[in-house]
């Protein structure tokens, strides 16, 4: 989003908080993908459409335990506040501990959760200039590395050499929110080492990034440009792959031909095929970083300023018209 219309949802995340409101009633990869890609079943019914989040940002499958993960933001998203959480849905998407995760609690530091991965039984979460590990049973906390220099860790993803986070490059002071860079991606390596894989004002504030294990490849989704980029580990440099509405944030890939991205620009879910965006789902305000569970084919869209996540089927091959990208 802008500049702008992120100072202005974070104003109203800050109210929210502050009002006290009540919100609306390992492996190499990624170890969801091998649950994630099993033969498909038949899906359980379910709720299309789940309230009572607290700027939801992120949602991830586990495909071994068969649960969704929510984390909630609650409050600023740049506020040390100690009052984020994450949710655990069950299946079909119901409700099945709105605070699994709570900061606070049992040794927990959440301040504001939003990009989340799975690595063997650890949750990984991106939480301003930290990540978190937690275990994804238990909930119970297993690490925090605190990423030199970070300023707005946003989204993580599992590749074949360690953990990657997005840094969107986000401040804020008595002005407000901006952009000041550097726009970067952080690794956390064996022994938990860290450096920045990258740093390229190509990347227009990456939000979302994803592990293309076909090509060997991520693909990071940027909030300020709107070009899709590929970039391969040692790189330092990206390839674009096509233009988008812009404002992304949420990116999953589904099969060697197709991913799935968010765009704040135009409120909607897409699916991005040979440099083509194509709208699948409209009317989804804010919509952040999406989750996929493909044995059901349901992707989970949380939707930060309305506080719920919507569900919806993964669209077919060919199945919508082409959008208009922006040039």
């Amino acid at each position: 989003m802008t500049g702008t219309r992120w100072a202005l949802a974070t104003a109203a995340l800050v109210s929210t908080a502050a009002c006290g409101r009540k919100p609306d009633a390992g492996s190499a990869a990624d170890s969801t993908a091998a649950g994630a890609r099993d033969t498909a079943v038949q899906a359980a019914p379910g709720p299309s459409s789940v309230a009572g989040f607290q700027a939801p940002e992120s949602v991830k499958y586990d495909g071994e335990l068969d649960v969704w993960y929510v984390s909630n933001i609650n409050g600023s998203p740049l506020a040390k506040d100690g009052n984020g959480y994450i949710s655990r849905l069950k299946s079909d998407g119901s409700v099945d501990s709105m605070k699994f995760i709570e900061s606070g609690k049992l040794g927990v530091t959440l301040n504001g959760p939003k990009g989340m991965a799975l690595q063997g039984d650890t949750l990984w979460v991106a939480d301003i200039d930290a990540v978190r590990g937690f275990n994804r049973r238990t909930g119970r906390p297993v690490a925090s590395i605190v990423l030199k220099g970070a300023k707005f860790l946003n989204d993580v993803a599992v590749g074949p050499d360690g953990i990657y986070i997005t840094d969107t490059g986000i401040k804020a002071d008595a002005k407000g929110m901006s952009h000041p860079g550097p726009d970067r991606v952080y690794r956390l390596g064996p022994g938990r080492s860290q450096s920045v894989a990258l740093e390229n004002d190509s990347l227009a504030g990456p939000n979302g990034i994803t592990w293309d294990g076909a090509r060997k490849q991520f693909v990071i989704v940027p909030f300020f440009g709107n070009v899709i980029r590929a970039w391969t580990p040692g790189s330092k440099v990206t390839v674009p792959l096509g233009t988008s509405p812009g404002q992304l944030d949420g990116v999953e890939i589904l099969d060697a031909q197709r991913m799935l991205v968010t765009s704040w620009a135009d409120s909607s879910l897409n699916v991005f095929e040979n440099g083509t965006v194509t709208p699948a789902y409209r009317g989804l305000p804010s919509p952040a970083d999406i989750g996929l569970d493909t044995k059901r084919n349901r992707v989970a869209i949380p939707l930060l300023m309305e506080n719920r996540v919507e569900f919806r089927s993964v669209p077919a091959a060919g199945a919508a018209a082409p959008a208009k990208a922006t040039p």
